[in-house]
């Protein structure tokens, strides 16, 4: 298995396309309750395959990945070749960017000296989709990308 398996609300969430996956291996639905009951290491291996399948859309398509922490925001614009990073970090030890109070703060505070601003730029590995995969799994989330242009935005004019 390339990721990890769907949680089984995802594949809940996915069961229509899991009973297409099925009837592309010509897999009806008594012969998929026989293979679950008789052979689940098959069922097993089906249900990794089609995580993997599901996986693979998903993260092909990503544009764009955010990862907060107590003191950083980390910014990815997912391109072709490469990634590129935007990261916010804010030196003040009393501000907490992941609750309300101390996002509110960085919104208004952003041209604050304690906030700066890096921003980098890094080439894929041997699979681009396993890249933005660990970082999922590092606690990134997949956006639509507001957030990165916003402030692509601000630091250009910036500089």
């Amino acid at each position: 298995m390339k990721y990890q398996r769907l949680t089984k609300e995802q594949l809940e969430e996915l069961h229509q396309e899991f009973i297409n996956f099925l009837a592309t291996q010509s897999i009806t639905a008594d012969e998929w309750d026989t293979i679950k009951k008789d052979k689940p290491e098959v069922a097993e291996e089906e249900l990794d395959v089609f995580s993997d399948l599901v996986w693979e859309g998903v993260l092909g398509k990503a544009k764009f990945l955010e990862h907060f922490s107590k003191d950083q925001i980390h910014l990815f614009n997912l391109g072709e070749t490469e990634m590129h990073l935007i990261a916010v970090k804010v030196n003040a030890s009393d501000i907490d960017i992941t609750t309300r109070e101390g996002y509110d703060w960085l919104k208004n505070n952003l041209l604050d000296d304690q906030v700066v601003f890096y921003n980098a730029t890094k080439a894929y590995g041997e699979d681009p989709n396993l890249d933005k995969f660990k970082l999922i799994v590092k606690g990134a989330t997949i956006t639509q990308g507001e957030l990165y242009m916003y402030l692509k935005n601000l630091v250009g004019e910036k500089g």
